[in-house]
């Protein structure tokens, strides 16, 4: 059965009349962690495997994936993916990098890449980092934002 949609109803962004030009977008976030969580995904001691290595396979994924999961995300082809983590004393940051040659943006992309690389990494590193009470007082995913959108001429 067809259901009627009027004129403000849902709608994907038509693009079709624009062309194709490369496209960057940067983004980054931090989760906090105990500085002890820290130390053991530094010396690669989490039981559920290398931490840093899992997320950035998650974030690569997730990038490919962002229009499955954001509806009105147009699919892009997906140029480049690079992503990169900086441990520091009770957080990682991770910083993503991602380019197509496009009709549209890809800052959900590399928003979407960044959040799947802190999620994952608050995943493998959950039993260590819940209280006597199976909660995470000391641990938070904040800060995520796009730095830099760059769209060639």
């Amino acid at each position: 059965m067809l259901t009627h949609v009027d004129e403000k109803g849902v709608k994907m962004v038509d693009i079709s009349n624009k062309r194709d030009i490369g496209r960057t977008c940067i983004a980054k976030g931090y989760i906090k962690l105990k500085p002890s969580t820290i130390e053991a995904i530094s010396k690669k001691e989490i039981i559920k495997g290398d931490v840093l290595t899992t997320a950035q396979v998650a974030a690569i994924m997730a990038v490919k994936n962002t229009s499955n999961i954001i509806p009105m995300c147009h699919p892009l082809p997906i140029s480049s993916v690079n992503v990169e983590f900086k441990l520091h004393r009770e957080s990682i940051e991770a910083q993503i990098i991602v380019k197509t040659t496009y009709k549209t943006g890809i800052e959900m992309e590399a928003l979407t890449g960044v959040s799947t690389a802190l999620l994952t990494i608050w995943d493998m590193v959950k039993a260590i980092e819940k209280d006597k009470n199976g909660q995470y007082p000391h641990t938070e995913i904040y800060g995520i934002k796009v730095l830099s959108k760059i769209k060639e001429s």
